[in-house]
């Protein structure tokens, strides 16, 4: 079972050459992938023969080589080879094609394939001055194709194609053999007829339009031997001899012909011609059979057209027909890639995940390999983990400081109010109303960020509602929690690890003697940790996906202490614990349990300790994970609380915390992994995506709030190692200082 191949390991290997005039340029391009050399793969050469010494294909002349047109052997009659005479022509052709990689001397396209030589030159003709002479060459045909012949290259013209030929190139089509004519080497601007292809060429075309290829010759800026030139790197044109692709502009395809080098026991030899441009994606189909043996023949003429680099002009012309061969290009997924055995569309350039705050830096490093198919069927082995991209980084003081708020708060027996505006008049508004989902006018009027009522109903029942805030101050509200202010160091209750926010939410509170029994619940969105780039289109964006959560908390007193307990349920549309991953991960959203607790402890007048954990269970909700598909999350904060340090409503604290973390855990994934063309089916096996950060951050802060020159300020001073579990991200450090006042 050939292996399928990395889209990421194409290349071409060109072999530079010198001799006595100097430097010479790059000969044929020979392009290699892992397990791709075109072995297993039959190239039937229908030309001169072959010299039977030559060590190019030693051990790779096929044993059903043969001669047809009188001559009894493939072999050819030349005992020397000699560029001027065009006995060596068959030599030459089958070792651009296919000559052996061994380190010595240019390397054929095809390196490992298997020469089936049919010698088919009138007997005697090719030590003539005026060189071979072909009679028909259906036998030639017939005989390529019941001997296994994966492609037939024909580097010959001249006279039209007889009905026999004819009926040879469309029975090799029906049996799946592609055929590789030469376009000719003609070319004259006053000979109208050489801008079309040489008259064999045509027919053959004509024969059997999805299985023939017509090969012209560019070289351009390459033809001079004593420059180096590659002709892969720069300009190339149309060789001046070469046949023009008009009136077959769609079945026409360039590949370079102008001296091209081939090396023959020991010597270099410069050659050009339409012939050895033949051969080369002659060599191309081979390596492409090999490497994708589910390809028909049709599939693989299409595949080398399609992805031909486009030259002159916009599309298929009258001069390079569709372009200049592209084997590089060829070896790349095309069309519409899927997961292989699914229709879930894979485009190869979106974003396959991106991480959430509690994930730092996880998926810096992930690595989540499987196999895609094209629309030709081709298995690629694709890394999910180069498209993914970690969450940015929490910006805390963001709506802390500097913002244009004003907050209005109000409380009366059993009422409490308080909203929070935005006194800031955007450019054009739409971003906030947007985010508040007002009417324009509304929004004009007062943009409210957030909003929170409370209620008595009985004296021992309480109930409130907040807008664009989340439920865990209001529960904390009601059970009466007296918690000290950060700008940074936030308390682990409540924290989701997440860009989450809220529409509404909704609490009640039943006091039951001693013991206080809260439930809330809230809805919102999940905003993705980073921006995402989605379909064809290419757009970048943070996806919202809906949020929902639901919980119950029992909280009590004991003297100068008090103490909660609740368990929380947060379910996912979409995400998983606030990260969003490919379609193709069948990600239906996640559910994750948490468990709260928190206790305050007044340890002296004026003094107060404080401390709160929180430990989640996630568990995704996807058709590809398998069991152990859990992730473990937690947070923690301490802090410290002295009170009347300068007056007595001022308030000194320090708080010391980890922010949620995912400590152990990830996803498990039932995906291909490799591919068996002989069963067009995938293999399945596992692949873990691991989303605990290698960064762990620790943060710490001390914050002063209080009354100052007749209104409120709050001052802080932060420090934060590896800040959002970024294990390389330089620590963050600062001061913060805000001032309101009433008015």
């Amino acid at each position: 079972m050939p292996p399928p191949l990395p889209a990421d390991t194409i290349g071409y290997n060109t072999a530079e050459f010198n001799d006595s005039n100097g430097p010479r340029f790059h000969g044929a391009p020979t392009a290699w992938v892992a397990g791709a050399t075109g072995a297993g793969e039959i190239i039937a050469v229908i030309d001169s023969g072959l010299y039977p010494g030559e060590t190019g294909l030693a051990g790779r002349i096929s044993s059903d080589s043969t001669g047809i047109n009188g001559n009894t052997s493939w072999e050819a009659d030349q005992p020397v080879p000699d560029p001027d005479l065009i006995g060596s022509h068959g030599t030459f052709v089958s070792l651009v094609a296919a000559a052996d990689n061994d380190g010595a001397g240019t390397v054929g396209i095809a390196y490992d394939a298997t020469i089936l030589a049919i010698r088919a030159d009138t007997p005697g003709t090719c030590e003539m001055e005026d060189g071979c002479t072909f009679g028909d060459i259906a036998e030639g045909i017939d005989w390529a194709v019941s001997h296994g012949a994966t492609v037939i290259n024909v580097s010959l013209g001249g006279a039209p194609a007889s009905f026999a030929e004819r009926q040879a190139i469309a029975a090799a089509a029906d049996a799946g053999v592609i055929v590789i004519v030469s376009a000719g080497n003609e070319f004259d601007e006053n000979e109208p007829e050489t801008y079309e292809p040489d008259l064999l060429a045509q027919g053959f075309a004509n024969a059997a339009p999805t299985h023939v290829i017509i090969a012209g010759s560019v070289g351009g800026q390459c033809s001079n031997p004593n420059i180096y030139c590659d002709p892969f790197t720069n300009p190339v044109a149309i060789s001046d001899f070469s046949n023009r692709a008009e009136g077959y502009e769609t079945q026409f395809l360039s590949a370079l012909g102008n001296d091209v080098l081939v090396t023959i026991g020991g010597d270099t030899y410069i050659i050009s011609g339409t012939s050895f441009a033949a051969p080369q994606i002659a060599g191309a189909v081979a390596l492409l059979a090999q490497a994708f043996p589910s390809m028909t023949g049709a599939e693989i003429v299409d595949l080398l057209l399609s992805t031909a680099q486009d030259v002159g002009p916009v599309g298929p012309d009258s001069t390079y027909g569709m372009g200049i061969m592209d084997i590089h290009e060829a070896f790349q997924p095309q069309g519409t890639t899927t997961l292989a055995a699914s229709t879930t569309p894979v485009n190869l350039g979106d974003t396959s995940g991106a991480g959430s705050p509690a994930m730092g830096d996880a998926l810096g490093t992930a690595s989540v390999s499987t196999i895609v198919l094209d629309k030709y069927r081709r298995a690629f082995r694709h890394d999910f983990g180069f498209n993914m991209r970690n969450a940015a980084l929490s910006q805390r003081l963001h709506g802390a400081v500097g913002g244009r708020h004003r907050t209005i708060s109000m409380a009366g027996g059993k009422v409490s109010l308080a909203f929070t505006i935005d006194n800031a008049r955007s450019q054009t508004g739409f971003e906030t109303i947007d985010q508040l989902r007002l009417s324009h006018e509304d929004a004009e009027m007062a943009r409210t960020l957030a909003a929170r009522v409370a209620l008595q109903l009985s004296p021992t029942e309480q109930f409130g509602f907040t807008y664009a805030e989340s439920a865990d101050g209001l529960v904390a509200q009601m059970q009466g929690q007296e918690r000290p202010a950060f700008f940074i160091a936030r308390s682990a209750g409540g924290d989701d690890g997440a860009f989450r926010r809220t529409d509404v939410s909704f609490a009640f509170r039943k006091q039951m003697g001693g013991w206080g029994l809260t439930a809330s619940a809230e809805t919102g969105e999940m905003l993705t940790g980073a921006p995402m780039v989605f379909g064809d289109k290419r757009i970048s964006y943070r996806p919202e996906e809906a949020v929902r959560s639901f919980g119950l908390a029992l909280d009590r007193r004991f003297g100068a202490a008090e103490a909660a307990i609740g368990l929380s349920w947060m379910d996912e549309d979409r995400t998983v614990l606030g990260a969003r991953f490919h379609d193709s991960f069948s990600t239906g959203g996640a559910n994750t349990m948490f468990l709260d607790a928190s206790a305050g402890w007044s340890i002296a007048p004026r003094w107060r300790l404080g401390a709160s954990w929180r430990g989640g269970m996630t568990r995704a909700v996807s058709g590809a994970l398998i069991d152990g598909s859990d992730i473990f999350s937690s947070a923690w904060s301490f802090d410290i609380e002295r009170r009347g340090i300068f007056a007595g409503r001022d308030a000194l604290a320090f708080r010391i915390a980890q922010p949620l973390r995912v400590e152990s855990g990830g996803l498990r994934l039932n995906m291909p992994v490799d591919y068996d063309y002989a069963t067009m089916s995938p293999v399945y096996g596992i692949s873990t995506l691991s989303l605990s950060p290698g960064g762990r951050e620790i943060m710490g802060e001390l914050g002063w709030r209080g009354p100052l020159w007749g209104g409120w300020g709050m001052a802080s001073l932060f420090y934060r190692r590896e800040p959002g579990h970024f294990a390389q991200m330089p620590d963050d450090k600062g001061v913060a200082i805000r001032w309101s006042t009433d008015f």
